[in-house]
């Protein structure tokens, strides 16, 4: 990896043109002030280069789409996976990633979409086995010491998803996560070596004699609009800005609903009439036609990232707003019409084939149905706002969950348009019918099939595989002890009342993007990297576009955010 970075760089230093002085405004640009943007700024600022850094948004919009998230981070091997008795290594983790990413597309061929995407995934399963702990444990950053465990895959060890607990949630969740990298920002500010360049709008990516120097674009009316609220696009002025490197690091396009159905893959069925939004308004997807037009080849962008979990948020903060349940093994999973899906659509497992399923229902929406003891234990939500004792390192409200359920959980229960809550399963398929208004739930079949999986827990042993997953879950113990229930019948009076739970499809991530190499550069269509453009995050696909192949094993999108931030800004400033 490092090698690679070495030669990138170096080539890099060949692409970037030469400037007179004071033709320049900055020696870089950065579009895009979220974390990607702010590691490559923090690499450059302290490589002592001077940074411009734009954003459509408001300062309040600082760190981005990261700010809001949850804060897990994907770790091999660290110092809490031990604690918690995991045996991991970089050879079973690549063994994951491979068989999770499913790279067809080239591999071999320097042309193909998935050959860049291929070594950026080797490069960062090398990353996160290694220095990656290290290098944000220096930084400050620390982690819940029990580790969570996503996407548990298909059912086959070389396949999709996650052999052991990779899943490392942040002290402080996201905003612990952008803090580091905002701090060196503004410090840079401080002493003269970054200028932000808020409510600035690229509309053009700027190329003289082949060579990219600058951007040009509409300056926006101010804005004091909160951060995640939605502001306005009234231009107020133009601007254009110089430069002999431009860094993209704008995001993706899960808040453009039209763009997502635009690039919808036939493999996931028919585009859902109905989402709701899993990520700021500003998520638009606008810099990658725009940087495409520059002459950047934009790969794999059928692949993209929906939870099939989502909650219509009760007190929205931007448009459509969604919320996803981080669930627990144990709920039982029905599509529209009320039949069981089977594996590997189960709570946890599988995200992307649960999506088909749904869509092959020919329904945007399925149901959990469970228990308040499995919610209690069970349910979290994603997202920095809504776990205040982990966003807010509050210990003693932490704890509470122990014997109580979490308040954001009890909220959303009371307020949350998609909760029925019944103390009968006769109740529970009338309120069901009645949300949804399309009468498509038979209680008969509900009841046969919820009382043929009661019937599997009365022995140690099961063939039915969501049961077989929950007694595998509770031999784990970081499971044990904060996310899986203790296994019970879903039609005990003990454990309700019942709840059933409208889940809605939530648009999240773009998987592919810009095609970058190992140091960013931006690639044309012939794979030859265009002189002075950069990439980076989400934009980029996390590197190489698309270094997560088909399907993501959770926990790597802000890390990838970090590790192709951090590789663009260094070799930016080698370069220069």
């Amino acid at each position: 990896m490092a090698g690679g970075v070495a030669a990138g760089a170096a080539l890099a230093a060949h692409a970037v043109p030469a400037f007179a002085a004071g033709t320049s405004d900055a020696d870089a640009i950065v579009v895009g002030h979220g974390l990607a943007g702010l590691v490559a700024t923090a690499e450059l600022v302290a490589a002592g280069k001077k940074v411009l850094l734009l954003d459509q948004e408001p300062e309040s919009d600082l760190g981005g789409q990261a700010f809001w998230s949850f804060g897990g981070l994907f770790l091999i091997d660290s110092d809490e996976q031990r604690l918690m008795g995991i045996r991991d290594s970089q050879e079973l983790a690549w063994q994951d990633w491979l068989g999770t990413a499913g790279f067809d597309r080239g591999i071999s061929d320097p042309t193909g979409q998935d050959y860049w995407a291929h070594k950026w995934a080797e490069a960062y399963v090398d990353f996160a086995a290694d220095e990656k702990r290290s290098w944000l444990y220096g930084l400050g950053i620390r982690w819940f010491p029990i580790v969570g465990w996503a996407e548990r895959g298909g059912g086959l060890a070389d396949g999709h998803g996650n052999s052991v607990p990779r899943f490392h949630v942040t002290w402080g969740t996201g905003p612990a996560v952008v803090e580091p990298f905002e701090k060196q920002v503004r410090a840079g500010v401080a002493s003269g070596k970054v200028v932000f360049r808020f409510r600035h709008q690229v509309n053009e990516i700027v190329r003289t004699g082949g060579a990219v120097t600058g951007v040009r674009g509409s300056v926006l009316e101010p804005s004091t609009a909160q951060r995640g609220k939605a502001t306005s696009r009234t231009v107020v002025g133009d601007f254009e800005l110089k430069a002999p490197v431009v860094i993209v690091t704008s995001g993706g396009m899960g808040a453009n609903h039209d763009l997502v159905r635009q690039n919808w893959p036939a493999r996931l069925g028919t585009p859902p009439k109905n989402m709701i939004t899993g990520v700021p308004a500003y998520v638009d997807g606008r810099m990658l036609g725009i940087t495409a037009a520059a002459g950047g080849r934009i790969v794999n962008p059928d692949r993209m990232w929906h939870y099939t979990e989502g909650l219509k948020n009760y007190d929205p903060i931007w448009p459509n707003h969604g919320i996803r349940i981080l669930p627990g093994p144990s709920s039982m999973w029905f599509d529209a019409k009320g039949k069981r899906f089977s594996a590997p659509d189960m709570p946890g497992y599988d995200t992307l084939h649960t999506l088909g399923s749904i869509t092959a229902s020919g329904y945007d929406y399925s149901w959990f149905v469970t228990t308040s003891k499995i919610i209690a234990k069970e349910f979290a939500l994603s997202g920095s706002e809504r776990n205040p004792d982990l966003t807010n390192k509050d210990i003693l409200m932490l704890l509470s969950r122990i014997w109580q359920t979490p308040e954001p959980i009890e909220k959303f229960r009371k307020n949350g348009v998609d909760f029925v809550t019944a103390s009968s399963l006769s109740e529970l398929v009338l309120g069901m019918n009645r949300l949804t208004g399309d009468g498509l739930i038979q209680l008969a079949d509900l009841q046969r099939q919820i009382e043929a999986r009661d019937r599997e827990i009365d022995n140690p042993y099961s063939k039915d595989a969501q049961v077989m997953g929950i007694r595998n879950a509770l031999s784990y113990t970081g499971d044990s002890l904060s996310r899986t229930a203790a296994i019970h019948r879903i039609l005990d009076p003990a454990a309700g009342p019942l709840i059933a739970v409208r889940l809605n499809i939530l648009t999240r991530k773009t998987l592919g993007g810009l095609q970058t190499d190992l140091s960013g550069r931006v690639l044309d269509s012939t794979g030859a990297p265009i002189p002075g453009l950069y990439a980076a995050g989400e934009v980029s696909g996390f590197g190489g576009g698309g270094v997560h192949g088909y399907r993501s094993m959770e926990g790597t999108f802000l890390g990838g955010c970090l590790f192709s931030g951090r590789q663009a800004g260094r070799a930016v400033a080698a370069a220069i």
